[in-house]
């Protein structure tokens, strides 16, 4: 598996297909290959014809594991996409995020409007501005002896979700802690690149779309219906959607 480095931190990442570029940027606690491969998105895309290229966020999968909060700062993740990219020699890309992914992916509209060609925002709502997703609680679960000392029922989600990749429980509760800056309604009221926000109608972590579709100017929102948090990932009217937005791009 490839990877570069980052200043001190390594960036493992897959490179496929050709084509139009899409990164995709997984979620808290995932990988690429948990979120992107596994449910075939990284297939599906490179038979549509497109170079799907994604990384394991610093903290999780391949990539480097750090302790120290600071080091996740939300704009500090979202960096390492950019640097990804001009590791690759890519100036424009859609850019797809799923949760965390999402929020790395709506820094970068923001501040890189230049480098995407489009933001899908996946598994975010207005909790990209209101509440912010995990709490102390995760970050409790996860720095648990064992899921069986874990009774808030969210933290044993995401424990046991951790266990099942194999995650470094230890690097996740460091990086929950240092990537809770919230948008502003203001910051995301700046967002000018073509944005599609997909949400699982069962999502209790995202927050409402339709809310965040509202701030973000020209926005589209997908429902994914029946779909919670961690079982839209893979969902058909997911995928038809983020192709049917893809199609429509200049």
């Amino acid at each position: 598996m490839p990877s570069f480095h980052h200043g001190d931190v390594q960036i493992a990442y897959l490179d496929e297909g050709e084509g139009e570029p899409i990164v995709l940027v997984h979620g808290f606690a995932s990988s690429k290959n948990v979120n992107w491969v596994y449910p075939t998105w990284v297939s599906d895309l490179v038979k549509a014809g497109r170079r799907v290229i994604a990384l394991d966020d610093r903290g999780h999968g391949d990539s480097t594991k750090l302790y120290d909060p600071a080091q996740y700062e939300i704009a500090i993740m979202a960096s390492d996409v950019i640097a990804l990219m001009d590791h690759l020699g890519i100036a424009r890309a859609d850019i797809m995020g799923y949760s965390l992914g999402s929020r790395m992916t709506a820094v970068l509209a923001r501040e890189a409007p230049e480098r995407l060609r489009s933001a899908i925002l996946g598994g975010i709502g207005i909790g990209l501005i209101e509440g912010g997703g995990p709490g102390e609680n995760v970050a409790d679960a996860l720095e648990a002896a064992s899921l069986d000392d874990v009774t808030d029922p969210v933290g044993r989600t995401f424990r046991a979700f951790a266990d099942q990749t194999r995650s470094d429980r230890r690097a996740l509760a460091a990086c929950l802690r240092g990537s809770r800056r919230l948008m502003t309604r203001e910051e995301a009221s700046l967002i000018r690149v073509p944005v599609l926000i997909a949400v699982g109608s069962k999502d209790e972590i995202a927050g409402s779309a339709a809310a965040l579709g509202a701030i973000i100017p020209g926005a589209e929102v997908l429902d994914i219906p029946n779909r919670d948090h961690m079982r839209a990932v893979g969902d058909k009217v997911y995928k038809t959607g983020v192709a049917d937005f893809l199609s429509r791009r200049p």
